[in-house]
């Protein structure tokens, strides 16, 4: 009986595991299956120890390497040396500005001017914009419609840069403030908008206003509420 209930243990969990990867958004999925495989190699070896065809030495083995896997991405973080020799060093990338909203994370690369983003609530929680399709933005554009305005507006710029000449689907824009963290941007997110550090001057300031609003003119796709977010927090840290 005991066994019978280990074995029912194990395959809730699997079961679980399985659910838990097919329910993740793309970018997280290989992570969400290995750790998938893990599973069914411990509950293989534990069976194997119950029924004595593998000695407790090869369980602690792999028991330690389930773990060591577990915790390589926090190891990974605290040494960054062996991040680089690993080749999992986060990738160098350019200057990009970032707009949050109670809905969604954006992201503006002042290279190119393109937009990308995930979402923060929601059905599609964790989700990459690049990631989904048509149709999943357009009800993710549905959910923003009712619950957030400012979200609702950046959704529609994203919607206007991925997918040329179609029809967005959000009502009038208008500036930031309208809702709920336009008037309370605080320094972090001036200056995360600006895509600044806390050394920053005045006069890197302006500059990165000046090249960022050259980015959003309308001969370049421009942005409205982006540029609003820009201009606003161009104000908020020249006082």
């Amino acid at each position: 009986m005991p066994r019978l209930i280990l074995l029912a243990a194990i395959a809730a969990v699997l079961y679980l595991l399985i659910r838990r990867a097919q329910n993740a958004p793309p970018h997280k999925r290989r992570s969400e299956y290995i750790k998938l495989a893990l599973g069914i190699l411990l509950a293989v070896v534990v069976l194997l120890a119950l029924t004595g065809k593998m000695h407790w030495l090869g369980v602690a083995i792999t028991g330690a390497l389930v773990v060591l896997r577990q915790l390589g991405p926090v190891l990974l973080r605290f040494f960054p040396l062996l991040a680089s020799r690993f080749g999992q060093a986060a990738p160098a990338g350019g200057q990009q500005s970032t707009v949050a909203t109670e809905i969604l994370r954006m992201h503006l690369d002042h290279d190119s001017g393109e937009l990308h983003g995930e979402v923060l609530r929601g059905r599609f929680e964790g989700w990459r914009l690049a990631d989904m399709s048509r149709e999943q933005l357009e009800e993710l554009m549905a959910y923003c419609r009712r619950e957030d305005v400012d979200s609702e507006q950046l959704l529609a710029n994203y919607l206007e840069q991925r997918f040329p000449g179609a029809q967005a689907g959000g009502g009038e824009h208008q500036a930031p403030g309208g809702s709920g963290n336009g008037n309370g941007m605080d320094r972090a997110e001036a200056l995360a908008v600006l895509g600044l550090d806390e050394e920053a001057s005045d006069e890197d300031i302006v500059t990165a206003h000046r090249r960022l609003m050259q980015k959003l003119h309308p001969d370049r796709g421009g942005n409205d509420y982006l540029a609003a977010k820009i201009n606003q927090a161009k104000d908020f840290l020249l006082g």
